[in-house]
């Protein structure tokens, strides 16, 4: 039985990643999936799985409804983008469950191509981290989403917001200069106290 989809696609500030939008929702409000190779998705997500049968994609995000899809430079967008937005309309409209179950972060935070500068934390709880998660929810996230990523809040401490992005804003050009002129320059008007944003896993 068909179930009726439309899939349409959206540029991103990330020459590497195209996002592909559908009209159903793929996961709840505010969860998330990332995966950077095939063996990630087995168990969870049979809609990314199915995408890293394409030789060229390096990662799958999928959030709301939408999936951002990161390739490596063997192949222009513009060769291979109409190819996958039908096989993402077959695939949906084939199935009903793009994700059956949402995986621990911690099992698909490896990622081969991570910027070795970029250190994991475990920072200790802070008394304004609820008032940074407020306003990064409220002013960043939805920026963020629309351009086919996401922003996940790691931990504050000795005036430094440390974040993981994700999605398209992994490894994007432009992602330190949103981190600098955009997210740092907003946390600090509200929480003078904040000398910095950095990118963190």
């Amino acid at each position: 039985m068909k179930h009726p989809v439309s899939v349409y696609t959206e540029m991103t500030p990330n020459p590497d990643v195209m996002k592909f939008v559908t009209d159903r929702e793929l996961l709840p409000a505010g969860v998330t999936v990332e995966f950077t190779t095939k063996a990630q998705t087995l168990g969870f997500s049979p809609l990314a799985e199915e995408i890293f049968n394409f030789p060229f994609v390096t990662r799958v995000f999928i959030s709301g409804s939408f999936v951002s899809v990161t390739k490596d430079d063997t192949l222009g967008w513009d060769m291979i983008v109409s190819q996958m937005r039908e096989y993402l309309w077959e695939w949906l409209s084939d199935h009903l469950e793009a994700v059956t179950e949402v995986p621990d972060p911690a099992s698909c935070d490896v990622d081969a191509n991570a910027d070795p500068s970029i250190v994991e934390l475990d920072l200790p709880a802070h008394e304004i981290d609820d008032k940074i998660r407020e306003l990064i929810a409220e002013f960043v996230q939805p920026a963020v989403e629309n351009d086919g990523g996401a922003i996940e809040y790691k931990g504050f401490s000795n005036g430094v917001v440390h974040v993981r992005m994700r999605g398209a804003c992994a490894g994007c050009p432009s992602s330190s200069q949103t981190l600098k002129s955009g997210i740092e320059r907003l946390l600090q008007s509200y929480l003078p106290e904040i000398q910095e944003v950095v990118a963190s896993t």
